[in-house]
């Protein structure tokens, strides 16, 4: 009688996702050719070449990779998604004339849970189309955008603003710091792909015993705080003179050993470096923004060079006017070669890493998310490139930063979850949520027009 062997027996996992390229940020393989992604859950259960990925697994469910780059999901370590209702409406301002003629009165008079539901549902939608898995947000109602992220299936660390002043909702700095603790409490552990923590806005915003109180609260419960950080030089020049000392000495000072996601980090000194590297603070890189509102450039090769961990951001739609990370991509890489007069500057491979496994890094996710790899959360894009625009391709990383755009993201997958089939977004009805963007839009319209018609 013959004897079966079933030492070549198949595993079944859930999914197996291919392309001509497998982008997997591993910096023991960063790129194989002809590669395939098997998923079992929301976990990625092997990545190699097809013909072993087929030799070993069956799947119920394939996605072919034919012209096609499968890469780890975008990670928007920076942004304000329900601000995605301001896009617009007040361009080419610097920060603080914007902030205080548009941003904090528009914010007063519009936001509530429901402009902030159809805001982050907006955001949501051009997230998952253009390639962004993860966010960390800083907005008002997280408890709403909670809520969004959850149904429109994202990735999220989510944080409760803190400011010292009145704001959509509180008199001032103890009802928001009450209101954010209470969040913090209501979601944490809630649901496994949202984190809560705490946005204090900035240093120059909020007294060094709030910002004490913030980091407190923040050890207790273990949540990460993130909090703009050497946003411009005159945010340098308000903290030297009241506390005579830098926006980043100063919030490490008040913070300490906290979890700390640090937006846009523009003007930190050389001798901070090493400070921030051996601190739990991530520096999150903003260019767009920071060009458009004329912050400055963030030293991101000096400080990678540094071994500082560095991410990438978008910021708000009101400051950049989209949430699109491979213009960020694109952006950072060409504004340091432009700055700087070197071509050299943070090379294309170096501008993708910020978008996913250093982006990772620092939001101290990297254990979850950023790479391709057994073990690791299955959020992954695929990419089409099809397309006679996108030949020929010598060198997939470069494509990735000077010739890819996010119109190009076929598939979305997060935790396991299929969020973006053949372009189509899956948990977001685009016909029922435009109705509902067009009525805030019309208030805020006339809202523009008054305020520009004022001497």
């Amino acid at each position: 009688m013959a004897v079966s062997n079933y030492s070549h027996a198949k595993e079944s996992v859930d999914f197996i996702v291919s392309g001509d390229y497998v982008v997997t940020m591993n910096e023991e393989q960063l790129l194989i050719n002809q590669g395939s992604v098997a998923i079992t859950g929301n976990t990625i259960v092997a990545v190699d070449e097809q013909s072993v990925i087929s030799e070993k697994y069956t799947a119920t469910h394939y996605i072919d990779g034919t012209n096609k780059i499968v890469m780890p999901g975008l990670i928007n370590a920076h942004t304000h998604t329900a601000m995605t209702l301001f896009r617009g409406m007040s361009d080419d301002l610097e920060l603080m004339a914007w902030l205080t003629k548009y941003v904090f009165p528009f914010e007063n008079e519009f936001v509530s849970p429901e402009f902030v539901k159809v805001g982050a549902e907006l955001a949501c939608y051009e997230l998952i189309k253009t390639g962004t898995t993860t966010i960390v947000d800083m907005y008002f109602y997280p408890e709403v955008i909670a809520q969004v992220m959850v149904d429109c299936g994202m990735r999220a660390i989510l944080t409760a603003p803190m400011i010292d002043y009145p704001s959509p909702g509180f008199k001032g700095w103890d009802d928001s710091f009450a209101a954010g603790v209470k969040y913090v409490n209501a979601w944490k552990d809630k649901h496994p792909r949202i984190i809560p923590g705490f946005g204090p806005h900035a240093p120059y915003t909020i007294k060094p015993e709030n910002l004490q109180e913030v980091g407190e609260a923040a050890r207790k419960l273990g949540v990460p705080i993130s909090i703009h950080i050497a946003e411009t030089r005159n945010e340098k020049a308000i903290i030297e003179e009241r506390y005579q000392n830098t926006p980043v000495s100063h919030v490490l000072a008040m913070l300490g050993d906290n979890w700390i996601i640090g937006a846009h980090m523009v003007h930190p000194e050389t001798n901070e470096y090493n400070k921030i590297r051996t601190s739990k603070l991530g520096a999150i890189h903003n260019p767009t923004s920071n060009a458009k509102l004329s912050s400055g450039l963030s030293p991101v090769p000096e400080m990678l060079a540094a071994g500082v961990n560095v991410g990438l951001g978008t910021d708000g739609a009101a400051s950049n006017n989209d949430l699109d990370l491979f213009q960020e991509i694109r952006m950072a890489a060409l504004m340091q070669k432009l700055v700087s007069y070197d071509p050299t500057k943070l090379p294309a491979i170096d501008s993708v890493k910020l978008a996913t496994s250093s982006g990772a890094k620092a939001i101290r996710m990297e254990q979850k998310i950023g790479q391709l790899k057994s073990g690791l959360a299955a959020d992954m894009i695929q990419i089409d490139i099809s397309d006679v625009k996108s030949r020929p391709i010598y060198d997939v990383f470069s494509h990735l930063t000077y010739v890819i755009n996010s119109d190009q993201v076929v598939t979305s997958i997060i935790d396991g979850n299929i969020v973006m089939e053949n372009g189509e977004v899956v948990n977001i009805d685009a016909a029922k949520l435009l109705p509902k963007v067009e009525h805030y839009s019309k208030a805020i319209a006339k809202k523009i027009a008054e305020v520009k018609a004022q001497p």
